[in-house]
């Protein structure tokens, strides 16, 4: 797992989908929009829904925006609330738009 946190937001890259190690690191830098760049070895990222839904969750509640970053993926097969990214380009594209959004009370 590798970090990198900036102003804006903090991305890690995550190369396996234990959820343990990641768990801890969220608690640690909740305060900054995340982004989360999937490795595309990791496969069947749908049966960690709850992992992402609830930390979707508590960082809406924060005002502060959750996105991954993952190739090659079916959005369809994913809730609504989550934002997913198919490169960081897009994820910050989507940060920017949410910051517009948020800016305007929407």
């Amino acid at each position: 797992m590798k970090i990198i946190e900036n102003d804006e937001y903090n991305l890690i890259f995550v190369e396996d989908l234990s959820l343990s190690p990641l768990e801890s690191v969220l608690l640690k830098i909740n305060t900054n929009h995340l982004i989360i760049e999937l490795s595309d070895n990791i496969k069947n990222i749908e049966k960690k829904n709850n992992f992402f839904l609830k930390t979707a969750s508590v960082l809406k509640a924060k005002n502060k925006s959750f996105i991954i970053i993952k190739k090659e993926i079916n959005i369809n097969d994913f809730p609504e609330i989550l934002n997913i990214a198919p490169t960081l380009q897009e994820a910050k594209d989507i940060l920017e738009m949410e910051n517009i959004e948020r800016d305007l009370g929407l």
